[in-house]
C-alpha cells in the first residue's frame, strides 16, 4: 500500500474539476492503439450506455444548489443532536483553544488501532515559525494480535513499558529525571470522559481485549497505575480523541481553525462551538467552575452518523448498506471514507461485468469478495498519467488477475468509474463541511457573509492523498460559501501532519484546572 500511495502523490492536477464541470465528465475515451484488441462494438454500446447511466446517478446531485440543500438538512441534523443524543455531538472538557505562545515540554501518547506511538513534543510558540512546534524523539510500536489479546491491566502495563523505553532514551533520560513530564493521550477508542485528563473505559472493539474486567474504570488512573508500577516521572494531564486532536494541533500555530476533519479508512469531525448551542443535558455531570469558565467547547460531532435520508444514493450504496454489518449506522461514512470507495466501485464493476460486457463478461475471482477493491487501487486509475494506463493494469492486476489482459478502452471505463465516485464523495464532504461551518457562524450569531475566515484542519488518507481529492472539495466549498453570501476561501481545507501526536501535547499545555 505504500507504494500505491507513493505513486499517488504524482497525481494528475486535470483531474481536480470545478463543480460547474461536473457534468462535463463524459465518456471520452482513446481511439485503440495498434497492439490493443478493441472491444466489440456490441460490448461498446453495452459500455456507452453503462456508462451513461452511472454518469447520470452519480452528478446529477452535485449541482451547487443541490448541495446547498443538503447543507441546509444536514444542519438541521445537527441541532437535534446537540439537544439531545448520547453518541453524537459530545461535548469534550476542552474549553480553551491554544493561544500558540505555550511554551514547555510534553510526552505526546497516541494509542490507535494497529500503532502505539510514544513522542516527547517540544512546543516553543507559534512566533517561532517552523520550528513552533517539534517532534524530539517518537518511537511506533506495533500493535499486533498478540496486544490486541492482552486482558485488562496486561495491556496498559504494555504501555507503560514502550513508555519506559522511550524514556530511557540518553536524548529523554536527564529531562524525565529533573522534572515530572506531563502527558497528553490521544485515544482513539470510545470513552465517557469526566474531565479533561479521565475518562471511564469502554469497549474497544478492533479486537482489543484491554477492557475485559476494567470495563467501567478510569482511563487515566489505568495509565499511571501502571506507570507508578514501573517508577516513570510522568502525569497524565489530557485526553482527546483523533478529530479533537487535530483540530487543537492546528489551532497552536492559526488562531482561525475552527474545524477539523478527519477523512482516511473512516471519518470524523470536531468543531468548536459556544456552549449556548447545546443543551445543559449535553454536558452531563461536571463541576460548577467548568461551566462558569466555559464560554466555548471542542464537540466531537461523530459526523461518520449523519446524513441519511439527506444525501442521495444509488442502487450500489444501498446495497453496500444493506449488506453492512451495521446498516445506517454511519451513512456519511459510507459515501465518503476509504472504507468504501473502492467497494462502491467494485459493486459498479461486477454489474458492468455481468449486464454490459465489460472485460468480456469474465468475473474476477477476486472480485466476488467484498471489499478486496482498495481505495488505493482506485486512485492509481486517478493518476495513471500513462496513454495505456499501465500503471493501473499493473495495481488492478495484482490485486484482481485477470485471465485476459483488458483494453485500454476498458481501463479508461474504469477510471470514469472510479472519478464519478470521488467526485461525489469530495461534493457531499463539502456539503457536511459547509453545514458546521453554516452552524458555527449561526450559534456565534453571525451572518455567514459576516462570518470570516475558517481554517479546517485536516488528516487521513483519503484527503491528504486521493489524487486532487482535496482540491476539488475545496473548489466545491469555495462555490457554496459564495452562494452563501460569504467570500470565495471563507473556509479553507489545511493539512495538519502528526496531528494525533501535536494534539495531545497541546491538549497538555491548554490544561485546565476543572
Amino acid at each position: 500500500m505504500l507504494d500505491v500511495w507513493r505513486g499517488i502523490a504524482a497525481a494528475l492536477d486535470s483531474f481536480a474539476m470545478l463543480p460547474s464541470l461536473v457534468q462535463a465528465i463524459a465518456p471520452s475515451l482513446p481511439s485503440p492503439k495498434l497492439h490493443d484488441v478493441a472491444p466489440p462494438q456490441e460490448q461498446r454500446d453495452r459500455m456507452d450506455e453503462y456508462i451513461r447511466e452511472v454518469r447520470r446517478l452519480f452528478t446529477a446531485p452535485l449541482q451547487t444548489t443541490n448541495l446547498l440543500s443538503y447543507s441546509g438538512k444536514l444542519q438541521e441534523q445537527f441541532k437535534v443532536k446537540l439537544q439531545a443524543s448520547d453518541i453524537c455531538m459530545l461535548p469534550s472538557y476542552n474549553h480553551t483553544l491554544p493561544t500558540g505562545h505555550e511554551r514547555g515540554t510534553f510526552l505526546a501518547l497516541d494509542v490507535g488501532g494497529s500503532t502505539f506511538r510514544v513522542a516527547l513534543v517540544r512546543l516553543c510558540g507559534k512566533d517561532s515559525g517552523d520550528m513552533s512546534m517539534r517532534i524530539v524523539k517518537m518511537c511506533t510500536f506495533k500493535i499486533n494480535k498478540k496486544i490486541r489479546d492482552l486482558e485488562g491491566h496486561a495491556f496498559f502495563e504494555w504501555m507503560a513499558e514502550r513508555v519506559e523505553e522511550v524514556l530511557s532514551d540518553p536524548e529523554i533520560r536527564e529531562l524525565a529525571e529533573e522534572e515530572t513530564l506531563s502527558m497528553g493521550l490521544a485515544w482513539s477508542f470510545p470513552i465517557e470522559q469526566t474531565s479533561i485528563r479521565s475518562g471511564n473505559l469502554l469497549d474497544m472493539g478492533k479486537g482489543f481485549r484491554a477492557m475485559q474486567g476494567l470495563k467501567g474504570q478510569d482511563l487515566g488512573d489505568l495509565i499511571m497505575k501502571a506507570c507508578r508500577a514501573k517508577n516513570l516521572n510522568v502525569r497524565m494531564d489530557a485526553m482527546v480523541n483523533d478529530s479533537s486532536a487535530t483540530l487543537l494541533s492546528k489551532a497552536y500555530r492559526d488562531s482561525s481553525t475552527g474545524l477539523a476533519l478527519i477523512l482516511g479508512t473512516g471519518t470524523n469531525c470536531a468543531v468548536h462551538l459556544p456552549v449556548s448551542a447545546l443543551s445543559h443535558a449535553k454536558f452531563g455531570v461536571r463541576p460548577q467552575s467548568w461551566h462558569e469558565k466555559a464560554k466555548h467547547v471542542v464537540v466531537n460531532t461523530e459526523f461518520s452518523m449523519f446524513g441519511k435520508n439527506i444525501l442521495p444514493t444509488t442502487r450500489w450504496d444501498d446495497y453496500l448498506n444493506t449488506m453492512h454489518t451495521h446498516p445506517d449506522f454511519q451513512p456519511f461514512e459510507h459515501l465518503i471514507s476509504g472504507r468504501y470507495l473502492g467497494e462502491i466501485v467494485r459493486l459498479i464493476l461486477l454489474e458492468a461485468i455481468q449486464t454490459a460486457q465489460l472485460f468480456g463478461g469474465d468475473v474476477p475471482e477476486a472480485f466476488l469478495e467484498p471489499y478486496s477493491l482498495e481505495t488505493g487501487t482506485i486512485a492509481v486509475f486517478e493518476s495513471d498519467d500513462t496513454p495505456t494506463l499501465s500503471k493501473a493494469l499493473a495495481s488492478l492486476q495484482a490485486s484482481h488477475p485477470l485471465t485476459k489482459q483488458p483494453s485500454t478502452l476498458e481501463l479508461h471505463y474504469i477510471r470514469q468509474v472510479c472519478q464519478f465516485v470521488s467526485h461525489r464523495a469530495a461534493a457531499y464532504l463539502a456539503a457536511g463541511l459547509h453545514a458546521l461551518w453554516s452552524l458555527r457562524a449561526t450559534a456565534e450569531g453571525l451572518d455567514l457573509s459576516d462570518a470570516g475566515h475558517l481554517t479546517v484542519s485536516c488528516n487521513g488518507s483519503v484527503i491528504e492523498k486521493y489524487p486532487s481529492f482535496r482540491g476539488l472539495c475545496q473548489s466545491y466549498l469555495d462555490e457554496l460559501t459564495v452562494m452563501s453570501g460569504a467570500e470565495k476561501h471563507s473556509v479553507v481545507l489545511e493539512m495538519s501532519d502528526e496531528s494525533a501526536i501535536y494534539g495531545a501535547a497541546v491538549a497538555a499545555c491548554c490544561l485546565d484546572e476543572t
